[in-house]
């Protein structure tokens, strides 16, 4: 899907860690898109991107689309991922078990 995203927007994906650790998961995911880091910064916050999860602050994951507008860049819309959310088909191809998603989640690796 990159190439058809990519065809029509720039696409990049933000996430707290070093661009280090990005470029070693990005790695091993066999990621190919622009990735940057949000480490030391209050973007995820200003963006709505933290939450709570078991009492502890906690990134949570999203997509916000953006407009340069002259010299300024205006958020345009967003929304957030999570089971059955319309980005990621897995959920569609689970819809059709027998038993549903029942749980699963996605994992960091499947080695």
């Amino acid at each position: 899907m990159l190439d058809h995203l990519i065809d029509r927007a720039a696409f990049a994906v933000s996430s707290p860690d070093t661009p280090q650790v990005q470029r070693e998961f990005a790695e091993g995911r066999g990621w190919k898109f622009t990735m940057v880091s949000h480490e030391g910064t209050s973007f995820a916050e200003d963006m709505g991107y933290i939450g709570e999860y078991e009492g502890k602050p906690s990134f949570w994951p999203g997509v916000s689309v953006y407009r340069k507008d002259g010299d300024r860049i205006m958020r345009v819309s967003d929304t957030s991922f999570g089971p059955g959310d319309d980005f990621n088909c897995i959920w569609n191809f689970f819809a059709m078990l027998p038993e549903g998603a029942n749980g699963w989640e996605p994992k960091y690796s499947y080695t």
